[in-house]
């Protein structure tokens, strides 16, 4: 089960959140995400633990709590959804 972190100060390395989620289950993985453009960390990112039991009592238990000085957001990843896009202009438009 994949969950959103929030709220991490822009300082936080990876094995700072996967410390503090561990002590409610085995964390598989976290990605913390980055600007593409300077490589600095946006301030949250995804944490999967594949027990979907240990995933609930972590967030439960995580929002809210403080992570390198601030209190972090923390629920389940929204799925993200496909397409989008359009917009542009409509080439066949007369005016």
């Amino acid at each position: 089960m994949d969950i959103y972190v929030g709220n991490l100060p822009f300082d936080a390395d990876e094995q700072m959140v996967i410390d503090a989620f561990s002590e409610h289950g085995s964390v598989s993985r976290f990605k913390m995400i980055t600007d593409r453009e300077t490589g600095r960390p946006r301030g949250f990112g995804f944490i999967t633990m594949d027990d979907p039991a240990q995933a609930e009592a972590a967030i439960n238990a995580m929002d809210g709590q403080d992570i390198g000085g601030r209190a972090v957001r923390v629920n389940a990843a929204q799925q993200k959804s496909g397409g989008g896009g359009g917009g542009g202009r409509d080439r066949d438009r007369r005016y």
